[in-house]
Order: structure tokens, then C-alpha cells, then sequence
């Protein structure tokens, strides 16, 4: 058994120790904690859709025609005509044939990746993938080569060397990554996974609402939907809902439905939380100015840190202020905090320690004048 005591005091004596801190209120980029409102620049309601009357609407409704729970897995009685309504609008929204809805997006990861490759096969995953992609290549069994972040070089030499030596390979990479908010080369990794006879997965967790003409994410800004065999995301960040989505062939959703352990052996999401998420997808097609304001002031917002001679990082939504030293990443973010931003430390074991951040994940409902505020209290102290 692990050793708790040790743990916990090593994680306090270091700066690293967590605590949960309860709100009382959250929306619309605010967010209540011990009585005191702050401007909520944590959240991944990149849209404002989680507390959309539409959203809220089609939840109620659900749940008056439903009840509360689908109250057993979707291959015994929990399988409703809204799981498969949704999974149609997922297929239509990636271009894909199919549509898959599991429980949430580390669960996905967790039992999907397992349920593509195993023992004979080998996954080449991008370094900064997900832990939830990680844990997944790690009960799949697979051989597991890690290619540095988003250089195709690399991965192009580990494929030269490694491919042939097993039965399937599979790529892995998100589209926008979660803390650093810069993108994949999706085509250049289409191009090697053609090269090498790979599939590939990308998770587009951080990018589904907000990249592409329709919204669907960065494979269909770039064109790719027919060239990525795999498109995972999630219902609990831009869309404003919760679960996580699997777009793929029909034959590999028949087969996950048999095969998935993460969807077979767990209760179904709940009909009000299904049909709040076909809600959202409706509002990414019918409002599609939240997105492009959105995009317009992490623009801003980025470029200005930028021309003050601070090092920020990404092209998305997500803007990462490099501060690289634990403590002051810890003292930044109680400044900014004492001036009401709710602005959280990345520190380790999430990034390595050298490469501590405030990691900014900006929301439709940041208006232009906080954003200028934000900006200009962030210079001051970071002094």
C-alpha cells in the first residue's frame, strides 16, 4: 500500500499540496469562493454555455419526460432515443460515420485506447498528451514511443525504426493542447501516418466549439475529417455540458460497443445531461459570434502580455504566462488574486517543475474592457 503519511507530508513540505476550495456560485465568468466573487479565468466554458437558457431548458425538459437517471448501461435498459440522437449530431458535426457517447473524456481515453491496440500493437504519443491518453496507452499494453512535443522529425524517426517491428500502430495527439494552448501539425502527422500504415487518434478536447467554419475543432479548420481515422472530445468544456464523444467508422463504434469496457460496464449519462449537450451543439451552429469574440480577445489578450515582454505561449484560447519558478508562480497568482482574478498556479506534477504557469483559459464572457484590466494588472504584478 502506498505510503499516505509520506506522501502528504513530502507534498506540503514541497509547495505541491492540494486542497479543494467548494464555490458557491460559478457563471458567466465569475465564480463565488468563501463569500468573495472573483473573474473566473480557470474554467473551460470557453463559450458561456453552461449556464445558457437553452441549455437549461432542454435539461428540464429531460428530466420531466426521463426522471433523473438512465439508471443502467447503455447494452441493458439505459439506452435511450436521445443517446442515439445525440451520437447522430456528433457523426454530423465531425463528418464521421459514427458517433459514440461514453461518460467522461478521461474515461474515453482510458477505454477506448485499450480497446484499439494491445499486446502486438505500438502507440506513438505526443509527450504532452494527456495523462488520461497516457494511462490509456498504459492499460492497452502496447509498446510506447513518445515523440517530443509537436515535432514531426522525431516521430518521422521513431516510425522509421520502430513501426515494422509490430502488428497495428496508432498516432495520438490533441489538436489544442490543455496547457500549453498551441496546436498540433495535424497534416504533417496525416502525412507520416499514411507513410508508416498508422491510424491515427486526436483529441479535440480543447478545440471542439471554437475551431472550423462549423465550430467542429482544428481537423476541420484544416480539412482532415476523411484523413483522421479517430476524432475524440468533450461535452464539458466549450459546449458547455459534460461527457465526452468518440467519432469514428460504423464498424469501430460496433465493435467499441462490444468491446469498450468503459461503456459497457458503466451507467449511461443521464437523459438531462445527453439532451443538454445536444443543446449546446445546436448553440455552436446558431451562434457561432461567440466563438469568433472569443478567438478575437485571446488574440488580444495574447499579444499584448507579448509586446510587454512577458513569455506567454499559445495560439488559442488558452494563454500560458511562463513563469518557470514554483514560487513565484504561487506569489503571482496570489497578487492577481487579491485584485479578484481566480487564476490558479500550474506547478508540477502537472508540467515539470521548471515550467511552472497561470494558466489562462479565457471564456466569451471575458468582456474586452476586463480583459484590458487583466492585462494591466498583470504587468504590474509581475514587477
Amino acid at each position: 500500500m502506498a505510503d499516505i503519511v509520506s506522501f502528504l507530508k513530502e507534498r506540503q513540505d514541497s509547495g505541491l499540496f492540494r486542497v479543494l476550495q467548494p464555490a458557491t456560485f460559478r457563471g458567466s465568468g465569475k465564480i463565488v469562493i468563501n463569500g468573495r466573487q472573483f473573474l473566473d479565468f480557470s474554467s473551460n466554458d470557453y463559450l458561456g454555455l453552461s449556464d445558457h437558457p437553452k441549455i437549461i431548458q432542454a435539461q428540464k425538459q429531460a428530466l420531466d419526460e426521463f426522471g433523473v437517471s438512465s439508471s443502467a448501461s447503455r447494452i441493458l435498459s439505459g439506452d435511450l432515443k436521445l443517446h442515439h440522437l445525440l451520437e447522430a449530431r456528433i457523426a454530423e458535426f465531425k463528418d464521421k460515420e459514427a458517433g459514440l457517447v461514453l461518460n467522461s473524456g478521461y474515461q474515453a481515453n482510458l477505454s477506448v485506447i485499450p480497446a484499439l491496440v494491445g499486446k502486438q500493437d505500438v502507440v506513438f504519443s505526443d509527450r504532452l498528451n494527456h495523462a488520461s491518453i497516457i494511462d490509456g496507452i498504459m492499460l492497452s499494453r502496447s509498446a510506447l514511443f513518445r515523440f517530443r512535443h509537436n515535432d514531426a522529425d522525431q516521430l518521422a524517426e521513431l516510425l522509421k525504426k520502430e513501426r515494422a517491428d509490430f502488428k497495428d500502430a496508432l498516432i495520438i495527439t490533441e489538436s489544442v493542447f490543455s496547457m500549453d494552448g498551441d496546436k498540433a501539425p495535424l497534416e504533417e502527422l496525416v502525412a507520416l501516418k499514411n507513410k508508416y500504415d498508422c491510424k491515427i487518434l486526436v483529441d479535440e478536447a480543447h478545440a471542439t466549439g471554437i475551431f472550423g467554419e462549423n465550430g467542429s475543432g482544428l481537423v476541420e479548420e484544416l480539412g482532415l475529417p476523411d484523413k483522421i481515422d479517430f476524432i475524440m472530445g468533450t461535452f464539458g468544456k466549450a459546449l458547455g455540458g459534460f461527457g465526452a464523444y468518440f467519432a469514428c467508422s460504423q464498424r469501430i463504434k460496433d465493435y467499441l460497443i462490444n468491446a469498450c469496457r468503459g461503456f459497457i460496464y458503466s451507467t449511461a449519462l443521464p437523459p438531462a445531461v445527453i439532451a443538454g449537450n445536444i443543446a449546446g451543439l445546436d448553440l455552436v451552429k446558431e451562434e457561432p459570434f461567440r466563438r469568433k469574440k472569443l478567438l478575437e480577445g485571446s488574440g488580444y489578450f495574447h499579444s499584448s502580455l507579448k509586446s510587454s515582454g512577458l513569455d506567454v505561449r499559445g495560439d488559442s484560447q488558452i494563454v500560458p504566462l511562463m513563469t518557470n519558478d514554483l514560487e513565484k508562480t504561487l506569489k503571482l497568482s496570489e497578487k492577481l488574486r487579491a485584485k479578484g482574478y481566480w487564476i490558479l498556479p500550474i506547478r508540477p506534477p502537472t508540467v515539470p517543475r521548471n515550467q511552472c504557469r497561470l494558466r489562462f483559459s479565457l471564456s466569451y464572457a471575458h468582456s474586452g474592457e476586463i480583459l484590458e484590466e487583466l492585462i494591466k494588472d498583470i504587468n504590474e504584478a509581475a514587477i
